[in-house]
């Protein structure tokens, strides 16, 4: 039985889609996908965090948490604090973090990151960017940020989230190749 490598926490389909994408490349071995069902996706992933946070301490070897959350309107900052706000209030311990994890925030949402990937200018304060046809039509969006992250940067003007998922995403590297 392969041991799971990664742990994806997320709010849907389309953002699980893209983190498979963003790490198959990376020699992960298996991919778990914990993502919401029903109901108010950022509430799904802010209460499953730190259950997820306490599952890493009893696995060996200790998986890698990969959190998406939507921005919505309060950003990467504020969705982070959220989540370590429940992590607190769950009483768990911060020493189980221990660059294990990393948590992305498109804000608004996903669909700003594909639109900007895909080529448009994008403002993380309009909420409306258009959703993919089929979730995995967002392969040639994921390997242009691969891409950016690892050679250029990302071309300007990035929004915000993304500037801050593309080091995440480097620290996500450095981590899997250490493991």
């Amino acid at each position: 039985m392969k041991r799971v490598n990664v742990v994806v926490l997320c709010e849907d389909l389309q953002q699980a889609t893209f983190v498979r994408f963003l790490v198959q490349n990376l020699d992960v071995g298996v991919v778990s996908v914990k993502k919401c069902s029903a109901g108010p996706g950022e509430q799904f992933v802010r209460e499953r965090y730190p259950k997820e946070l306490q599952a890493m301490r009893r696995r060996h070897p200790r998986p890698f948490l990969v959190v998406v959350i939507d921005g919505d309107n309060v950003g990467v900052q504020r969705r982070k604090e959220s989540l370590t706000a429940a992590r607190v209030l769950a009483g768990v311990e911060n020493h189980l973090l221990d660059g294990s994890v990393t948590i992305l925030a498109p804000t608004w949402n996903i669909e700003t990151w594909l639109a900007y990937l895909g080529g448009e200018r994008v403002n993380e304060s309009k909420s409306d960017y258009p959703r993919l046809a089929r979730e995995r039509d967002c392969q040639q969006h994921v390997v242009a940020l691969a891409a950016m992250c690892a050679g250029e940067g990302l071309r300007q003007p990035a929004p915000p989230s993304l500037v801050d998922a593309c080091s995440e995403y480097e620290r996500l590297k450095e981590h899997m190749q250490r493991h």
